[in-house]
C-alpha cells in the first residue's frame, strides 16, 4: 500500500497567498481541504490541486462566521480525513484614514482578519487536542509590529493576531501539548487583495515595496508547518522595522507617518463602482488566481528597487529618529513645566 497522504486546511484559499499555500502543499504530498468564499476561485484552486495528484474538498465557508467555520472543520475531518494542518490566511482590508471608516466596516475587516483566525485555531484544536498532534500556522504580518497609515482595520486585527496567538500558545505549552501553534508575519505580497479591497481612495492601491510573490509566502508557510518553529518574520526589510520598533519605539511611527502614504498607490485610477470583497467575494464568478497586478516589481527574496531606494529609505529613517526624539522632548518639556503636586 502507498504511504497515507497528510491532510491541510488553507482558509482564504481562492486566491492569493491562501491560493498559492494549497499548491505548496499539495506539492509537498497534502491533500488540500481549501476554505474561502468565491465559487471560482474555489474551483480553480481545487483543479490546481488535484492536478498536482492531491485530493482536494472545496467548501464555501465565511470565516468571521463562528459556527460556520467549526461545520467545515467537521466535513473536512468526515469527508477528506484528520487534519494534520491547519493554515489561517484568510484576510479583508480597507484602505482610508481611521476618520473616514464606517464602523461597521471597521467591524467587518477586523472579524475576517482577527476573528477569523480565532475561530480556525479553536476548530482545528477541537480535532488535534484530543489526538494530541497537528500543526496550526496563523498568518500575521510585519504591519502586526508596526502599524501604517490607512490600514488602521489591518493593522489592529493583526496586532490582536499576535496577542491570541502568544495566549494560546502559552495554554497549550502548560499542558504539555503535541500541537503545535505557530505564526509566519508575512511581507508586501502580490495578490488580488489590491484590486478587490475596499477603499475611500481614487488610486489604485498598491503593497508598500520590497514586493514578494505569493509562492515566496507559501514555501515559508510550508515549511514552518513542517518544522514547527514558534515564529517566522519574512523578509530582510521588515526583519529590521521589527527590530528596529523594538529597541527604538515610536520611530516606527514617524517612519510610516513620512514613506507610508504616497506608497501605498499607483498613478492609476479605479473605478469608484468597483466591486470589493469585504462583504462579499470577488471572485465568485472569475477566477483572480494567485497573483495581482504587481508582477513586474515583485523580487522575491531579490528586489532590486530595493537598493535604488536605500539613500531615499536612509534619510526618511534619519528624520523618523529626529522626529521621535523631538516628540520626546516636548513631552519631556511639557512634564517639567507641570505644577507639582
Amino acid at each position: 500500500m502507498g504511504q497515507v497522504r497528510k491532510k491541510a486546511v488553507i482558509t482564504g484559499a481562492s486566491g492569493g497567498v491562501g491560493r498559492a499555500t494549497a499548491v505548496a502543499f499539495a506539492r509537498s504530498g497534502f491533500d488540500v481541504a481549501l476554505l474561502a468564499r468565491g465559487d471560482a476561485g474555489l474551483s480553480a484552486a481545487r483543479e490546481e490541486v488535484e492536478a498536482l495528484g492531491g485530493a482536494a474538498l472545496a467548501v464555501e465557508v465565511d470565516v468571521a462566521d463562528a459556527g460556520a467555520v467549526a461545520r467545515a472543520a467537521q466535513r473536512v475531518e468526515d469527508d477528506l480525513g484528520e487534519v494534520d494542518v491547519w493554515v489561517n490566511n484568510a484576510m479583508t482590508t480597507v484602505f482610508a484614514p481611521s476618520w473616514e471608516l464606517v464602523p461597521a466596516d471597521f467591524q467587518r475587516a477586523v472579524e475576517v482578519t482577527f476573528l477569523g483566525q480565532v475561530w480556525g485555531t479553536m476548530a482545528a484544536l477541537r480535532h488535534m487536542r484530543p489526538r494530541d498532534r497537528g500543526s496550526i500556522v496563523n498568518v500575521g504580518s510585519a504591519l502586526a509590529f508596526v502599524g501604517i497609515p490607512l490600514q488602521s482595520a489591518y493593522c489592529s486585527a493583526k496586532f490582536a493576531c499576535r496577542g491570541f496567538f502568544e495566549s494560546t500558545r502559552a495554554e497549550l505549552l502548560h499542558e504539555q501539548s503535541g500541537v503545535h501553534l505557530s505564526m509566519v508575519h508575512l511581507p508586501a505580497v502580490n495578490t488580488p487583495q489590491f484590486g478587490w479591497c475596499q477603499t475611500t481612495f481614487d488610486r489604485h492601491p498598491q503593497p508598500v515595496p520590497p514586493i514578494y510573490q505569493p509562492e515566496t509566502a507559501a514555501r515559508a508557510i510550508l515549511q514552518v508547518a513542517l518544522d514547527g518553529r514558534r515564529e517566522k518574520v519574512l523578509g530582510s526589510w521588515n526583519k529590521v522595522l521589527v527590530a528596529c520598533d523594538s529597541l527604538f519605539r515610536g520611530v516606527g511611527d514617524h517612519y510610516a507617518a513620512m514613506a507610508a502614504w504616497d506608497s501605498q498607490f499607483t498613478d492609476q485610477p479605479i473605478d469608484p463602482d468597483r466591486p470589493a470583497n469585504l462583504r462579499h467575494p470577488v471572485d465568485r464568478v472569475a477566477d483572480r488566481g494567485s497573483h495581482g497586478i504587481f508582477d513586474k516589481w515583485a523580487g522575491g527574496f531579490w528586489d532590486p528597487s530595493f537598493l535604488h531606494g536605500l539613500p531615499r529609505t536612509a534619510r526618511l529613517f534619519a528624520a523618523a529618529v529626529a522626529g521621535n526624539a523631538s516628540e520626546r522632548a516636548r513631552a519631556l518639556r511639557a512634564r517639567a513645566a507641570r505644577p507639582a503636586g
